[in-house]
């Protein structure tokens, strides 16, 4: 998706900088591109709405930022896609309420999803990594967003702190404080899977 995307952005006429520099980009969106996804899916728990935001994450980090030193691209590129990530949040409220309100209901259950594997998968281990990969999965869905976003800028993309509180829009100390509930909720949560 990245290279598709950056490329096909920068044969355009809109950014001549970014023409430039494209090897360079290039690399840092694919580099990016799956720990993205990653993150917007656990925020989102949709796969689609996921893809949605990373693809419109690197359409404007490519538009505003691609003329930045390569140094800057990281926190520039996160903070946009943690912004995507709370205004898709704040969108969902709105979509709730109304659904609610007309008792809409988008709790059918997927035939595809639900039918068997056609490999036929299913060593002992395999269940194991699935099942502690699902509790880690929840486990982060369940913390606050900020937490949530805290953790997987530091511990999941390797942020500094300094680069993490530029990309969450907070102060050093509060990207501290969140990591630090963060990591107490999930070892909480998870410690059977120590």
């Amino acid at each position: 998706m990245s290279q598709a995307l950056s490329t096909a952005f920068m044969e355009t006429d809109h950014n001549p900088q970014a023409r430039t520099q494209s090897p360079g980009l290039e690399k840092f969106l694919a580099d990016v591109e799956r720990r993205a996804l990653i993150m917007a899916e656990i925020a989102t728990r949709n796969r689609e709405e996921a893809l949605d935001l990373v693809q419109d994450s690197m359409i404007a980090f490519v538009t505003k930022y691609a003329h930045k030193s390569e140094a800057d691209w990281p926190p520039l590129f996160h903070r946009i896609l943690q912004n995507r990530i709370r205004d898709w949040y704040r969108r969902s409220a709105v979509r709730n309420r109304w659904k609610g309100w007309f008792g809409f209901d988008d709790d059918q259950v997927d035939p595809i999803q639900t039918a068997p594997d056609p490999r036929r998968i299913t060593p002992e281990t395999e269940l194991r990594r699935d099942e502690s990969r699902d509790a880690i999965g929840a486990a982060l869905g369940q913390l606050p967003l900020r937490q949530q976003q805290a953790f997987m800028l530091r511990v999941w993309e390797g942020l500094d702190v300094k680069d993490t509180a530029k990309a969450m829009g907070c102060s050093q100390g509060s990207v501290k404080t969140h990591l630090f509930r963060a990591m107490q909720s999930l070892r909480g949560q998870l410690q059977e899977y120590r």
